[in-house]
């Protein structure tokens, strides 16, 4: 097998361990209403459930998140994986709301280790010369990985015996298989300090980056505060105001927005330097439909925001990793992708709490549409100075 045949097949095997570890972060969604039926608890302490993953995923990035520019890239990747094992113990073992606490902060440590080396590891297997194939590869792992989770527990809770346990062993399984693949392939980072090396960085930017980065770093946090949305409280919204109970359906309508994320993707290199605001043009097209489908009820609009908002997205965050990495120094690149991702994790969380607040003053269809207006706002701006200062997006 020549180099380059070889490179590729390293980047695709990188890239599924990548999406593994990241269907593990949202394996729980379509499977809260069954949670709540058996543990009893509101729809605000179900956005609080998602948004402990989110802090958790913040924490680490923000503590650890050059960690792999450090000690090296696998032994980063094997100890997110390991996370992500001991988080499907704890959903297997969960006799109460606590279990699921820690499950959640567990998986939000796994995908913190695993966002920024992930990303850059993915980039380093391809052959010199295919940054672009390797970039879609990573942010298509990304996103294609944290689609697959409810898909997977949403089939196998509506068809399958033991819905609150058997995607966690399945998930397992997958974990064990992607270690043995990880210890098969070879660590890019040339130069490794010891473990002692690392230390807890500040959000900072070499100055090459700083001119690309608040452009990027919004489109990801709208991007990112809209599958928030969708995976936190889409599944109570269906049940409620649709009656739709399946929870293959459920998982579905979230996987879709993933999904058509990574479609998204594949449309950079046609768009160019209008990859970004393009994006945000279709993320402010996706709020619009969500809200119609929150003021209306109408199942079709969800799914049409779903894939037109996960569309922009996709745009939006391949644009923005591109640009990010293609500026940033390579000593540097895992520690500005994770600071990237602090944002957008920020927009995952924060305003997913925000309409769980509201949901009881004024009921989650009342504190959608707060949350939708609030988001349009933000995303329009963005779209606005894109137009005027144009970044390019690299790939």
């Amino acid at each position: 097998m020549d180099a380059d045949r070889r490179g590729r097949l390293r980047c695709a095997l990188g890239g599924t361990v990548f999406a593994v570890c990241m269907a593990g972060t949202t394996l729980p969604t379509p499977l809260y209403g069954l949670y709540q039926e058996k543990f009893g608890f509101s729809e605000l302490i179900v956005t609080v459930v998602y948004a402990v993953y989110a802090f958790g995923v913040i924490g680490v990035l923000l503590l650890a998140g050059n960690a792999s520019d450090t000690v090296g890239r696998r032994p980063v990747l094997l100890w997110g994986l390991g996370f992500s094992a001991l988080s499907a113990v704890c959903f297997l073992c969960a006799t109460g709301l606590g279990w699921l606490y820690v499950g959640r902060l567990l998986s939000g440590l796994s995908a913190g280790l695993f966002t920024g080396a992930a990303t850059a590891y993915v980039m380093e297997l391809a052959p010199k010369g295919d940054t672009s194939r390797a970039t879609f590869v990573a942010t298509a792992a990304n996103m294609g990985g944290l689609g697959c989770g409810p898909l997977l527990a949403g089939v196998l809770a509506q068809y399958a015996p033991w819905p609150l346990y058997l995607p966690f062993a399945v998930h397992l399984a997958l974990v064990a298989v992607s270690a043995v693949v990880l210890l098969r392939l070879p660590e890019t980072v040339r130069e490794r300090r010891p473990v002692r090396a690392v230390r807890p960085q500040r959000p900072s930017l070499p100055p090459q980056v700083r001119a690309v980065f608040a452009p990027a770093a919004t489109a990801a946090f709208v991007g990112f505060a809209l599958f928030g949305v969708f995976t936190s409280v889409s599944p109570a919204f269906l049940a409620q105001s649709l009656d739709v109970h399946d929870h293959a359906v459920s998982g579905l309508v979230v996987a879709l927005a993933f999904f058509a994320s990574t479609a998204g993707q594949l449309l950079v290199g046609r768009t160019g330097t209008h990859a970004l605001p393009l994006g945000c043009a279709a993320l402010l097209a996706g709020l619009a439909l969500l809200a119609g489908a929150l003021r209306w009820e109408l199942f079709p609009l969800v799914v049409l925001s779903a894939l037109v908002g996960g569309t922009g997205q996709g745009l939006a965050f391949r644009g923005a990793l591109a640009a990010v990495a293609g500026a940033s120094p390579p000593d540097r690149r895992a520690a500005v992708i994770s600071t990237l991702f602090v944002v957008a994790y920020a927009g995952i969380s924060v305003p997913v709490i925000g309409v769980g607040l509201l949901a009881d003053p004024i009921g989650l269809e009342g504190a959608g549409l707060v949350f939708i207006a609030c988001m349009a706002v933000l995303v329009s701006a963005a779209a606005v100075y894109l137009l005027r200062r144009p970044v390019r997006s690299g790939g």
